[in-house]
């Protein structure tokens, strides 16, 4: 560990493995920021609210903290006060700037949000604060929670695992690391003006996606990533011919999957990798079920530990080597926001995040309507992505786009609703 928590909450801690690259690559466009919502069935009575995130805090204090720079890396610091809440004026996922907390909490009517920046934790960890804020908001509004609901309750003792760098501790020496992959197909849609990110959510019946990913034989996941790339399909084979010859014929999705279900780790930092499953159009067109068999057996083998295994090789090893340390910060900052699209994005064509299926308490669960993921705003090459969640019968699927295009949301709705999944549209929320 790198600094024990003293008394007084002053500390400092290395940034983690894999929100090392996040610093260099930041922008107005590319904040590196996450979202996520919880629509309450009830306006937000503020009091309590504030007295639940008060509470909340106390017990992640590796959340309350800045972004410093130091000659040869960035650390985190701890900032003392407390985490503002602010009003949401649906300006989605904003950059944090120098001497801000590295999460923000939004209230707006019956919306309560937490954003986080990336470099802090990812959605399995900022879903534990997210969880315990709204439980201690309900328990303040008069339900009843069970005194062993929580992983997080307020009073339990905090331990050194959960702000560990847990990439570190299963980084084996001798594994050989993951071999980089070719360039990807990515959409042909023009940008937006500035600001370019816009949000499309779509609602849709859990029982109903449930019942269609069981009756082909797959999970939730490898059915969405699989009309993730039968949309893509769809799109690459009505471009022009002049321009299907320039594109990359291979269509690959990004997967975030969460390790702290393969190891056996409490860490509230980042501890995620990604699988990335893909058709080879110059093998000819895929018909859906095609798609779905093989989506099905890349995921499969790709999520083996061996293999995770390599991932987790080849973005520690490289951190470790003594010629990597010793270079200065202005120059790793070069040398990181350059394989950010050498080795990040050029080699897929979409995202999509799936944080599964959520639960709180039962009388917790009763004042939600549902929730909602907004990954990442997506940068210039990549254009747009996805993040699902799912609550009580609503699969939520958040749309995060660049362009001024709507047609890869429009063919993913017409395909669901020609599979009988009915999928309806939140109202759009304009700024106030």
């Amino acid at each position: 560990m790198d600094k024990k928590f003293p008394a007084n909450n002053r500390f400092w801690f290395t940034l983690d493995n894999a929100a090392k690259i996040f610093p260099a690559i930041i922008t107005d466009e590319i904040p590196v920021v996450f979202r996520l919502t919880a629509v309450m069935k009830q306006p937000v009575k503020i009091e309590p609210f504030r007295k639940a995130v008060l509470l909340s805090e106390k017990r992640f204090p590796y959340y309350k903290v800045q972004l410093k720079e130091g000659f040869f890396w960035y650390y985190l610091e701890h900032l003392p006060g407390h985490i503002p809440i602010e009003v949401d004026e649906h300006v989605l996922c904003q950059r944090f700037h120098k001497g801000e907390y590295l999460v923000r909490i939004l209230v707006r009517e019956n919306r309560i949000s937490v954003e986080f920046s990336h470099i802090v934790t990812d959605g399995g960890g900022g879903f534990e604060f997210f969880t315990t804020i709204l439980t201690e908001y309900s328990a303040l509004m008069g339900a009843n929670i069970p005194a062993d609901y929580l992983f997080m309750r307020p009073e339990s003792t905090l331990t050194e695992e959960e702000y560990e760098d847990a990439y570190k501790r299963y980084f084996k020496e001798d594994v050989p690391p993951m071999v980089k992959r070719s360039k990807a197909f990515h959409l042909p849609f023009a940008l937006n003006a500035k600001p370019r990110f816009k949000q499309l959510v779509g609602i849709l019946s859990m029982k109903s996606l449930k019942q269609v990913a069981a009756d082909n034989g797959v999970s939730i996941t490898v059915y969405l990533v699989s009309v993730y790339l039968y949309v893509l399909q769809d799109i690459f084979e009505t471009l022009p011919p002049s321009s299907k010859f320039r594109k990359n014929k291979r269509l690959r999705v990004q997967v975030p999957i969460d390790l702290r279900y393969v190891y056996k780790t409490k860490t509230m930092r980042n501890f995620s990798l990604y699988l990335m499953p893909e058709i080879d159009l110059r093998l000819g067109h895929y018909a859906f079920e095609e798609i779905l068999k093989s989506v099905y057996h890349q995921m499969y083998l790709e999520a083996d530990e061996k293999l995770i295994n390599k991932n987790i090789s080849r973005n520690v090893g490289s951190e470790k080597k003594i010629y990597v340390r010793g270079i200065p910060l202005f120059l790793k900052s070069i040398i990181l926001r350059l394989k950010y699209y050498s080795l990040g994005t050029v080699q897929y064509s979409g995202v999509i995040t799936n944080l599964g299926k959520k639960e709180f308490s039962k009388e917790t669960n009763e004042m939600i309507d549902y929730l909602v993921v907004t990954p990442p705003p997506p940068n210039k090459m990549l254009k747009i992505n996805c993040g699902a969640i799912g609550f009580g019968d609503k699969l939520v699927i958040s749309f995060g786009n660049n362009t001024r295009s709507t047609e890869f949301e429009t063919k993913f709705k017409v395909f669901m609703e020609s599979q009988g999944i009915s999928m309806g549209m939140e109202p759009k929320r304009e700024r106030l």
